[in-house]
């Protein structure tokens, strides 16, 4: 058997194949949800990368590993596959959040992105996860999404704040506080 090719020429006319078969065009809300999640997915490889603890390695791997799932449940025709993510799955991230947030000083101010790479690089994963649940919203104003993934993917977004603070905490740098201008 020879090796395929990346290419199919399939999709140059603006549709691409979801799971079951189905053509779907690529401006429409399930192609810009599971896109977004694999987008998400390549920038949560850049702070794996810049990560030295092998706890959060461990567990950054575990979300990629759960945000290619998710990517490939959304990139299915409704019913043709079932979300894995489920209600020990945002537990579980709940239960990291806390053991991070429990280390970390209270938040008094506004806190803006930046201090070390890492804590960048969280900061960049932040707010793709924010996009990614706004378009999941947006597909699920039109066919019905799982439950434990929407409220997974806003619990993500919260854990890579979580985790950008305790990278500038384990670093001993200070966090980058909003100043509210003169008016």
């Amino acid at each position: 058997m020879g090796k395929s090719k990346i290419y199919t020429r399939k999709g140059d006319e603006g549709f691409t194949s979801l799971v079951g078969g189905k053509r779907a065009p690529k401006h429409s809300p399930r192609i810009d949800a599971y896109g977004t999640v694999d987008e998400l997915n390549s920038f949560i490889a850049c702070l794996h990368e810049d990560t030295d603890d092998a706890g959060d390695r461990e567990f950054l791997y575990n979300i990629q590993s759960e945000l290619f799932n998710l990517g490939g449940y959304l990139a299915s025709e409704e019913k043709i596959t079932v979300c894995s993510i489920n209600n020990e799955t945002v537990k579980r991230i709940e239960a990291e959040m806390d053991k991070i947030d429990s280390a970390l000083p209270p938040v008094r101010s506004f806190i803006l992105p930046g201090g070390c790479q890492a804590n960048a690089f969280a900061n960049i994963c932040r707010t793709v996860c924010r996009r990614t649940e706004r378009v999941m919203y947006q597909l699920h104003s039109i066919e019905k999404i799982d439950a434990n993934a929407l409220k997974y993917i806003n619990r993500l977004s919260d854990y890579f704040f979580l985790l950008g603070r305790k990278y500038n905490l384990l670093k001993n740098i200070d966090e980058k506080v909003w100043k509210k201008p003169c008016i």
